[in-house]
């Protein structure tokens, strides 16, 4: 038996985290790619749950940085990154469900050198920002092209490459009330930059309006923890997800599960507390599916979490909160 039977969209999931039918999301198809998540948006795509979604995504930049001569400063319109493909209309999706969503497969597309990263004014780890204001001069633009292939990884130099690691930087469900930048983390998850969002994962997400309106972009082909300059090894790609609904599940915010752990996502400045949002959903998390007293998850967690940063450059870090199935078990 593989550990997705005993998953929580394999147990709870309303197609019981079965595929029933396949829809396709070209360039074509999607047209105009949003930059907001808001439900206000028309859907794309209205689907059963059991649906496998294929994307072409976009790159961050929408493919309008070509050269490494480029400039993004002239060539982007802020705050106007991260297309997105949706919003995909969950059936039966109600307030109060949640949405869950297996990552298949991640496959770059597009001429090489497809990746790109850059830096750019006033964005990123180490300089001055708009939220952290100083009077420091910006940092010099640069752009690198890079080629990224499946088998032989992301070339950054005739010396080195890095392993092909690709995860989805940008997903969620859109908010009850609100129109939020796809450059914002929230409780309805977004651009979190977190790179466990990978092939072989389940995310959950809370659905906060009919239909849940699922929205996903901004994949990466490589990224260390904090995505520090702010910006990944980004590339276009054809991302495979499997849909599913979970009724009645009720979550505060994004959640993860794969073979080796659960993790629950906080989204906030300061960092810390985006560590002590992620931490206190895990422990609600254990003390509502797995049996434990808040306390003792508490205590335990101190002993055995792990904690993984997924980025320190947005209007919110994202911080994932984890504790090993081994230690815990299965839950309810």
């Amino acid at each position: 038996m593989s550990w997705f039977e005993e998953s929580i969209m394999a147990r709870k999931g309303v197609a019981k985290g079965q595929s029933v039918d396949t829809r396709s999301l070209t360039e074509a198809e999607q047209g105009d790619y949003p930059y907001i998540y808001s439900a206000g948006i028309d859907p794309i795509l209205y689907v059963d749950p059991g649906t496998v979604v294929s994307a072409e995504t976009h790159d961050a930049f929408e493919g309008k940085i070509q050269k490494e001569t480029d400039s993004p400063s002239e060539i982007l319109n802020f705050p106007f990154l991260n297309p997105q493909n949706g919003p995909i209309y969950v059936n039966g999706a109600e307030k109060g469900d949640t949405i869950a969503v297996y990552i298949e497969s991640i496959v770059p597309r597009g001429p090489q050198p497809r990746g790109t990263t850059t830096i750019m004014p006033e964005f990123g780890g180490l300089v001055p920002t708009f939220d952290t204001a100083m009077l420091t001069q910006p940092l010099p633009e640069r752009v690198r092209k890079l080629e990224v292939d499946v088998e032989t990884g992301v070339k950054w130099n005739d010396k080195i490459s890095l392993p092909y690691e690709p995860f989805i930087g940008t997903i969620g469900t859109a908010p009850e009330a609100e129109a939020i930048s796809s450059l914002v983390p929230d409780y309805y998850g977004g651009n979190m930059d977190l790179p466990d969002v990978a092939p072989g994962a389940v995310v959950y997400l809370p659905v906060n309006t009919e239909g849940g309106y699922l929205f996903l972009g901004d994949c990466h082909a490589a990224q260390g923890d904090g995505e520090l300059c702010g910006v990944a090894v980004e590339h276009p790609t054809v991302t495979t997800v499997r849909i599913d609904l979970i009724k009645n599940w009720t979550i505060r915010g994004p959640r993860l599960e794969n073979e080796s752990f659960y993790m629950t996502v906080g989204s906030a400045r300061p960092m810390e507390d985006a560590a002590r949002g992620a931490y206190r959903e895990l422990i609600r998390w254990m003390a509502s599916d797995f049996g434990f007293e808040e306390i003792d998850a508490y205590m335990l967690l101190t002993q055995c979490g792990r904690v993984r940063l997924g980025n320190m450059v947005d209007p919110k870090y994202s911080v994932g909160a984890s504790v090993l199935k081994s230690i815990i078990g299965i839950a309810k």
